[in-house]
């Protein structure tokens, strides 16, 4: 499941390629766009600063910018940086692998092959999807 930090990480680099004609953003309002809690996405926008995603400026006319072109910025790496792996479990991860406690044979674990083919399809998509095409999703209406 998609953390509340990863949406709103997602969100705020939306808002920030949205703006990005206007300049750094400061904090506060990046957070208004977002509609997301001011203290919490300044640790979000640090984590992203320090993972290459965004760049910050000081002073009056400072804030946060990407550091990249939307078009570069991929979900996967995004959601990577905020929350870690993409795996469900930790045996089915390529970046953080680590055996179940309870499985004494991994290699052979049927759990481990489904979750693996799970990450690698999940993988597939966030890592071809980039913000652009979250700013081209339609909106879904209130149901």
């Amino acid at each position: 499941m998609l953390t509340q930090k990863a949406k709103y990480a997602l969100r705020a680099l939306v808002v920030l390629a949205d703006a990005s004609a206007e300049g750094p953003l400061p904090i506060q309002q990046v957070a208004e766009r977002a509609h997301a809690p001011h203290k919490f996405l300044e640790a979000i926008l640090l984590e992203l600063r320090r993972g290459g995603v965004l760049r910050s400026t000081r002073g009056k006319s400072g804030g946060y910018a990407l550091a990249q072109p939307a078009a570069d910025i991929r979900l996967g790496n995004v959601i990577r940086i905020v929350d870690g792996p993409l795996a469900l479990i930790p045996c089915a991860s390529l970046t953080a692998y680590r055996p179940c406690a309870d499985c004494e044979q991994p290699e052979i674990c049927t759990i481990r092959a489904l979750m693996r083919q799970v990450r690698d399809a999940t993988a597939a998509i966030l890592d071809e999807a980039n913000i652009d095409t979250l700013r081209a999703q339609p909106a879904l209406a209130a149901q």
